[in-house]
This record gives structure tokens, C-alpha cells and sequence, in this order.
């Protein structure tokens, strides 16, 4: 397998508690602008949340996989909650009908960074025992850390913490090249940095003061982070994703130039 270029949900629904069910005219979306795969969150998963060899179907009536399921968990105590440990054994058992998809794991963003050590402490071990179930079942769980200025793991320093907390050998890392940038970080520097981590990658961009760009006209140097994955073998997926006032606006027609963008600029991975 080479790198495989996808699309996560995020172009289209950026709140993951938005449950909708649209998801047949996304899968057309990304079967029709070229690219392969998807990531989705789960709310966007709609008449599929409870089918998933239905949606197996769909995806390959259009010669698509599911590369990830991206699931928010809060993780605010020390131990996961009832609903938290359910939650995740329903999307266990959903994604072993898809064997090479990944369960990619967001924490949620809190109002604030108050008791940062504390927070940061309990969404690790939690991260944790999560992914040792998942890895007990067979499937790859992987963290994806955001950059909102209340996120828990935004910044180098909160990068460190998070890589020093979570047990390798049950969860890997998901890159955010545009959450890296936001989060003040040299993005191609931090890849190569948690390289040996790295399970699924995100791609969008963003400008040097902090402004979601299409992909191309910010400062995220993807061909050179392709190159770094290329060199260290790496051969999973990359999602594209953008949250522009455009993509919102026409999803469709910003991921056509994400894909001119990708074609001609990150061959020849794509």
C-alpha cells in the first residue's frame, strides 16, 4: 500500500454533534473529485449509524473505503464514564466490519484551559484504556489533537506532555498539519519529531496569523511533509479537509482544487 488520499467530514459539518444524514451525497462528492477514501465523524453517519455493511455497500458501489471513524470523546474524569466506555464499544464492533479502517480519537475542546494538568492527565489515561480495548479487538486507534485556543493539546509544550502520557503500543498519532500550524509549532519539524507514532494524517492549511487558508495559499509546506512521510515508509492515509468560508459554502467544488492541488504538487503519491 503508498499513501492513499481521502476526505474527512469536517469540509462539510464542522460541529460533531451535528447528526446528519447526507452522507450518499458526500460519498458522490468524493467518489466524483477523485480521491478514494473517507474519515468521517460519526455524525455524519445518519440512516448508516446503525447499517454498516449497508454503508459498506454504498462505499463500494463507488469504489471508496472507510479509512477512519473520527469519534469525539470529554474524557473529564480520571476514568471514562458508562456512556463514554458504550459509546466506544458500539464503534469497536462497527468498524470490524471494515478492517482496515482506524478508530481516530478527538478529545473535545473545553471552555477554558483551567486545571490544564489535571484535564490533560485524565484525557491521557482515559485515551489509554480506550485504545487498549481497541487494540485488543485488532483495530488501530489513533489521537488527533486540535488547535482551538481552549483545546487541551494545542502547543509544543502540551505536544510533549501528550506523547510522554500516551502507551504507544496501543495508540498512534494523527497529524493535523493545519491544527499544528494554528497551535504556533513547525509543522514539518513536529512530524518528523512524532514520525515513529504516526497511524493517519489530516491535511488543511492555514496562513502565518492563524486563518484557516485553501490548501496551497497558507503556509503549510505539504509536498515537503509528503517527502518526510515518503522517506519514513509510510504508507497510510491522508485526509484532506477545509474550513474556509468557501468549502462551507461549496464543498464540491473546493475539494476539485484540493485535488488539482494534490495532483499537482504531491505526486507521485497521489
Amino acid at each position: 500500500m503508498t499513501i492513499k488520499y481521502g476526505c474527512h467530514g469536517s469540509t462539510w459539518e464542522l460541529d460533531y454533534d451535528k447528526e446528519t444524514d447526507y452522507l450518499e451525497a458526500i460519498m458522490d462528492t468524493v467518489k466524483n473529485t477523485g480521491f478514494k477514501g473517507l474519515d468521517i465523524q460519526i455524525s455524519l453517519l445518519g440512516k448508516f449509524k446503525e447499517s454498516p455493511e449497508r454503508l459498506k455497500g454504498e462505499l463500494q458501489k463507488r469504489g471508496l473505503e472507510l479509512a477512519a471513524l473520527t469519534i469525539p470523546f470529554s474524557w473529564e474524569n480520571e476514568q471514562e464514564t458508562d456512556e463514554e466506555i458504550e459509546l466506544s464499544k458500539k464503534y469497536i464492533g462497527y468498524l470490524k466490519h471494515f478492517p482496515n479502517a482506524l478508530m481516530n480519537v478527538a478529545p473535545r475542546v473545553g471552555k477554558n484551559r483551567d486545571y490544564l494538568v489535571t484535564r490533560q492527565q485524565n484525557i491521557i489515561k482515559c485515551a489509554n484504556n480506550l485504545a487498549k480495548r481497541v487494540s485488543d479487538e485488532g483495530i488501530v486507534c489513533s489521537f488527533h489533537p486540535s488547535s482551538p485556543p481552549t483545546s487541551y493539546f494545542r502547543t509544543e509544550s502540551d505536544y510533549e506532555v501528550l506523547f510522554d502520557g500516551l502507551n504507544s503500543t496501543y495508540i498512534g498519532y494523527t497529524p493535523d498539519a493545519g491544527h499544528i500550524a494554528m497551535g504556533g509549532m513547525d509543522v514539518v519539524k513536529t512530524i518528523q519529531k512524532y514520525m515513529p507514532l504516526i497511524k493517519h494524517v489530516h491535511f488543511k492549511d492555514a496562513s502565518a496569523i492563524g486563518k484557516w487558508k485553501k490548501m496551497g495559499t497558507g503556509e503549510v509546506d505539504f509536498p515537503a511533509i509528503v517527502k518526510e512521510l515518503m522517506k519514513a515508509n509510510y504508507k497510510g492515509w491522508i485526509m484532506v479537509e477545509e474550513e474556509t468560508e468557501e468549502s462551507t459554502a461549496d464543498p464540491a467544488k473546493e475539494l476539485m482544487d484540493i485535488r488539482k492541488y494534490v495532483s499537482q504538487y504531491l505526486l507521485p503519491s497521489f
